[in-house]
């Protein structure tokens, strides 16, 4: 690959390796609705609040 300058992060940004990690788990087996009343989507809505608490305001 070409070395180059990539400036359009407004539309998509890399992953850090530390994200992508602990992304895998809800991109490839736990991907229900977090707005979901159901059992699988209070799953990940509880995921997505103890991620919130662990990025920095």
């Amino acid at each position: 690959m070409e070395d180059y300058i990539y400036l359009d992060n407004n539309a998509t940004t890399k992953f850090a390796p530390e994200v992508l990690q602990a992304m895998i788990p809800y991109l490839s087996e736990y991907y229900g609705n977090a707005s979901s009343a159901h059992g699988f989507g209070k799953e990940i809505s509880n995921a997505v609040k103890v991620a919130r608490e662990h990025v920095p305001n």
